[in-house]
């Protein structure tokens, strides 16, 4: 299995760390021949708006859409979240490949960036649950009923997955837990799109 991990902005070498150890090989994508080379796609987080920008020369917005959409598992962590979801506050351009919807910096700026634990499915193994790095989160205000919510902090959805497609409002990449990234690989050892 070829996990991409989109290296346009971002700590996208912090996912390549936590796939590894698990067995897969990383690729890089920056370009629609790496992109077709990849079985599974990380999004990363990084500013969701200045990665539509550098998709741009490479329409890697239009292949990814087009990848997921016919099947291809994908993470989207923090602003990939934001970049998957259907509809995001203020309005920005996304994907629309996760039915949730998302406002940006909703816990605040970086100061007010956190840590806390949350409470995990078992989807994702013991303990019930682990610790989330919280930086210029996005918040799920909305999900459809075909998202199942795979992490909670207190009352609110930070980990939810829709078939193989999955979203964060952390960054797992920054723990050393590796559960996230572990449940991802597995949904993607199906195949790809």
């Amino acid at each position: 299995m070829r996990v991409g991990v989109l290296a346009l902005q971002g700590d996208w070498l912090a996912h390549g760390a936590m796939l590894t150890p698990l067995g897969v090989d990383v690729l890089p994508v920056r370009t629609a021949a790496a992109l077709e080379r990849a079985t599974a796609l990380v999004v990363p987080g990084g500013e969701s708006t200045a990665m539509l920008r550098l998709m741009e020369p490479e329409r890697l917005d239009d292949l990814i859409a087009e990848r997921i959409r016919r099947g291809m598992p994908a993470l989207g962590i923090c602003a990939g979240l934001i970049l998957l979801a259907s509809h995001v506050e203020p309005d920005q351009p996304s994907l629309g490949l996760l039915d949730v919807d998302v406002v940006r910096n909703a816990y605040g700026r970086q100061v007010h960036s956190t840590i806390v634990p949350i409470e995990v499915d078992d989807e994702l193994g013991e303990p019930a649950s682990m610790e989330a790095v919280f930086i210029r989160a996005p918040r799920i205000t909305r999900q459809g009923s075909d998202v199942k919510t795979l992490g909670r902090s207190g009352e609110e959805a930070v980990l939810v997955r829709q078939g193989r497609v999955v979203g964060a409002t952390f960054h797992p990449e920054l723990t050393s837990d590796g559960r996230v990234h572990r449940m991802f690989c597995e949904l993607a050892e199906g195949g790809d799109g």
